[in-house]
């Protein structure tokens, strides 16, 4: 049995939570989510707590345990908080701007790349730093990978796009150039 699945989920005052048959909705103040349980697995409500429970000896539902237990607690707070991922535009004429609701990225490329938001999900721009924020935790990482995919952070001079407080291990680059004198010169 899963060590996380077994922890109660404490539901926040603000959040409001349906269990019907094999579903779960979860709504507040930043929006609202609906989540498909797994045959095998069980959900009950008891005041402000969640508990998610297992029935059988079936290795693959207790393999899910932890993970829709997880599941809805990403939920609970997405809806109540929100979720963000930050990311860094790190080179020389490297920019990002909005246009309506789409993201506008300039990064060394002949033309500017256009990414178009999915439903649930915000772009902004704060001193040259891409704030992806929404209520779906999957969804967000998602968007914050497609968006960092456009542009890797390259390891020699650490140009592109990463997320903040990513470390880039740099490489030394071809210090040893002239050593050994020209190819194919007789010694």
């Amino acid at each position: 049995m899963s060590r996380i699945g077994k922890s109660p989920i404490i539901v926040k005052p603000a959040v409001t939570i349906a269990v019907s048959g094999n579903s779960i909705s979860v709504s507040g103040s930043k929006g609202s989510l609906s989540f498909v349980i797994p045959v095998g697995i069980s959900v009950t409500m008891n005041d402000q707590i969640i508990s998610v429970e297992t029935f059988g000896k079936d290795k693959k539902i207790s393999a899910l345990h932890g993970l829709v237990r997880a599941h809805i607690d990403n939920m609970i707070h997405g809806v109540s908080e929100g979720w963000t991922k930050t990311l860094v535009l790190s080179g020389v004429g490297y920019r990002a701007a909005l246009t309506g609701t789409d993201l506008v990225l300039t990064v060394g490329f002949s033309h500017p790349v256009i990414i178009v938001p999915p439903a649930g999900i915000q772009f902004s721009i704060v001193e040259g730093k891409v704030i992806v924020s929404g209520v779906d935790k999957q969804t967000v990482g998602q968007i914050a990978s497609d968006i960092r995919k456009v542009k890797p952070p390259e390891p020699y001079k650490g140009k592109g796009i990463m997320y903040e407080g990513e470390h880039i291990r740099k490489k030394a680059g071809k210090s040893a150039k002239g050593v050994g004198g020209a190819p194919g010169a007789a010694k």
